[in-house]
């Protein structure tokens, strides 16, 4: 073979690697490769860059809870299909695949923890479950969830990741809007805090009822929050929407949310809030309380 010869040596390509190591991801925002371990390890945040990437209802919990204290409740209430309802596929077969994927048996887990040491009601929506799409049964948990912290005098935090109201349910899902804001009221009247935290994406009907009503509404870095995505909301007014608009950030800016909080200061700052909303009256006695404002400072760090 001659020294500029065109013909091409042969090249063996593997497609797979023999030593194992894969795992590797690119970030969404700052487009570098990260290790899935490495993103283990910081709860899906990108050390790079900082972009908080979605967590399953299981990580949310072990984020908040204090280790060993959370307790699921209302599991036993189970989808169905009341409308045998058939689009590409019957939503029976939807439901199965759902649960097959996510390992979950619905887009919600309720139940109770404690909060460095604080008992508290604790709600997460899986946006590994059909989008965390609200039907029936996601709608009932969360107003039972609601109802029991009223009965046991305790805080209610709802965790949002949510497409919406599950369409596959019609009316059903759509009836869940107002079962769980007349359940939020109740809960209001007693004069029990609800603290809403709002994560990537929220929209939809989830926005248009319990995500939106809490006491304080908190929210993660660059979220997405709305009631519809932006290409919908473009075509429907004919206009170019903002820069940033229906994210943290926007809306933090407008007044529709309290404070954005970063993922690894999240359960500081909820410990704070519901220390300061159930023990009030301790911390006046003891000369140690704040107002609302400085709880709120820094809320853009």
């Amino acid at each position: 073979m001659g020294l500029f010869s065109r013909i091409k040596p042969k090249i063996k390509l593997s497609s797979s690697k023999k030593d194992g190591f894969n795992g590797w991801a690119k970030c969404p925002k700052c487009h570098e490769l990260v290790h899935d371990s490495e993103l283990q390890r910081t709860w899906q945040l990108c050390p790079k860059c900082g972009h908080h990437n979605r967590l399953t209802a299981t990580q949310r919990i072990a984020l908040l809870a204090d280790e060993g204290s959370f307790v699921e409740l209302f599991s036993s209430l189970k989808p169905v299909d009341p409308l045998t309802f058939v689009d590409t596929e019957p939503y029976a077969d939807r439901i199965k695949s759902a649960q097959k994927r996510s390992g979950r048996d619905e887009a919600v887990i309720v139940g109770t923890c404690t909060l460095k040491g604080l008992k508290a009601a604790l709600g997460v929506l899986d946006f590994s479950f059909m989008g965390g799409s609200m039907g029936s049964v996601v709608g009932e948990r969360l107003t039972r969830l609601i109802e029991y912290a009223k009965q046991k005098k305790l805080p209610l935090i709802i965790v949002s990741a949510s497409g919406g109201a599950r369409m596959q349910e019609s009316i059903f899902s759509l009836m869940q809007m107002a079962k769980t804001s007349a359940a939020l009221a109740h809960l209001h009247d007693d004069g029990l805090p609800y603290i809403s935290v709002l994560t990537n994406p929220t929209t939809g009907g989830v926005t248009a009822s319990f995500a939106a009503l809490g006491d304080v509404i908190i929210a993660e870095p660059d979220a997405l929050i709305g009631f519809a995505g932006p290409r919908v909301v473009e075509q429907t007014i004919r206009q170019k929407l903002p820069p940033g608009a229906q994210k943290s950030e926007f809306l933090l800016e407008k007044g529709m949310i309290d404070c954005i909080v970063n993922r690894h200061e999240l359960k500081d700052r909820l410990y704070t809030l519901i220390d300061f909303f159930m023990g009030n009256d301790r911390t006046h006695q003891d000369g140690s309380a704040r107002s609302m404002e400085e709880l709120m400072a820094h809320s853009e760090e």
